[in-house]
């Protein structure tokens, strides 16, 4: 069971090659990402991604990254 602390956490230190794409089972997306981080815009995107996973209600991320379990 994937953790929403783990996922933000991931997204702040290692989100600019996409490591919290491969911990929420987005290969393809942590492919790209590593692939495009020489142009700082997958660490950007992952920036603003951190600040949705800690707004996200436990409830969604639970529906969207645990098969709602």
């Amino acid at each position: 069971m994937k953790s929403k602390t783990t996922a933000a956490i991931l997204a702040f230190f290692l989100g600019g090659i996409g490591i919290h794409k491969f911990y929420l089972g987005q290969s393809i997306q942590g492919i790209f990402y590593i692939l495009f981080c020489w142009t700082f815009i997958p660490a950007i995107l992952a920036f603003f991604q951190f600040f949705g996973l800690i707004f996200m209600s436990d409830h969604s991320f639970n529906v969207k990254y645990n098969n709602g379990f």
